[in-house]
């Protein structure tokens, strides 16, 4: 589902109704969490996912954990199973030979930092990684599907939505009952957007810490604040939850005069990039987007979607921890178990 409901966030109603199916729904879904995995990679295995259905700042969280793990001096690779892409894999993802509709957007963006392998088997994914040289395999998403035995599990929460109201598919947007996803956790990541939190958010916390699981704050900072401090935008994107962008701008400074808000990994038509353009022109406002939108546009050649590219400023924000020190140490405990025959690189 590309845009999270709106009784996701309520019990009653459609919510209410849905509980039964809800429950057929948990029951599958904790079997496949505890299960054996099926495939265990011979190095260490990290992979980053949401409690929810739905964007929660998964990507900036894997592209920080890119970057602390080449800091420490390992060599670590992503793996997805580029969800809107029609290659099968695994193919390693290169930016200027792949398009969105071929590898995803998540994984173009992704392979700015690391080598990224997409594979819709991702055993097989992480096989190729391992094969290439990593020593490291980061897992973006596959958290429920349980198929890899993985070292450490992140989950990112949004404070802002939390756990919506509790429940799971498609009662509410729970991937899974919560108490089998936190059993199954190693680390939460509370991505504070700014925008406030929900008592669930809190509560999840609190059951987190009770389990003895760390959780470790973290936000969203711009890039380049000051390319929309002041400035009059229409702003496009299509991502998880595509207000957030728009509060995100605002923050930053800009006068958002008008935004529009597309399904998540949606592809972007002429018609459309048209109307975007010929707005921002009537109104006389800058055009910007986010890095994610801006991965699916990057291989029009021309036409409206080449012209919407050339016009388009693009947003780009990076995860910042508010304390780096748990995410470190994790990565270094793993960083020690590499196998000999892959020896990493000096930092």
């Amino acid at each position: 589902m590309s845009r999270a409901p709106a009784f996701w966030t309520e019990r009653g109603g459609w919510a209410a109704w849905l509980r039964p199916v809800a429950a057929l729904y948990g029951a599958v879904a904790a079997a496949r969490l505890r299960r054996v995995p099926d495939f265990r990679a011979p190095v260490p295995t990290v992979v980053v996912g949401n409690l929810t259905a739905g964007g929660a700042g998964k990507t900036p969280t894997v592209r920080a954990l890119v970057r602390i793990a080449k800091e420490l001096g390992a060599r670590p690779a992503v793996v997805s199973r580029g969800y809107g892409g029609r290659l099968a894999g695994p193919v390693e993802v290169d930016p200027a030979l792949h398009g969105a509709h071929e590898v995803g957007d998540e994984p173009l963006l992704l392979a700015r930092d690391a080598p990224v392998f997409v594979a819709k088997d991702r055993p097989a994914g992480v096989a190729a990684a391992v094969a290439a040289g990593t020593d490291l395999a980061l897992l973006d998403d596959g958290f429920q599907s349980n198929r890899i035995g993985t070292d450490l599990a992140v989950l990112v929460v949004d404070r802002a939505y939390g756990i919506g109201n509790g429940l799971t598919l498609p009662a509410g947007p729970l991937r899974a009952p919560l108490a089998v996803q936190l059993d199954r956790a190693g680390l939460i990541v509370d991505l504070d957007g700014g925008d406030g939190e929900t008592d669930r958010s809190a509560a999840l916390r609190r059951m987190a810490s009770d389990r003895g699981l760390s959780v470790v704050s973290a936000r969203l900072e711009p890039r380049a604040p000051e390319q929309v401090a002041g400035r009059r935008v229409l702003a496009f994107a299509g991502i998880g939850r595509p207000e957030k962008f728009a509060a995100s701008l605002a923050r930053a400074g800009a006068e958002v005069v008008h935004f529009r808000a597309y399904a998540d990994h949606m592809a972007m038509r002429d018609a459309e990039a048209a109307s975007i353009l010929a707005l921002a022109e009537r109104e006389g406002l800058a055009i910007v987007t986010t890095e994610k939108d801006a991965a699916r546009l990057a291989h029009a050649a021309d036409g409206p979607l080449a012209r919407l590219k050339a016009a388009s400023a693009v947003f780009a924000v990076d995860l910042v921890f508010a304390d780096e020190a748990p995410i470190r140490s994790r990565l270094a405990a793993l960083a020690e178990k590499s196998p000999d025959q892959n020896p990493r690189s000096a930092s």
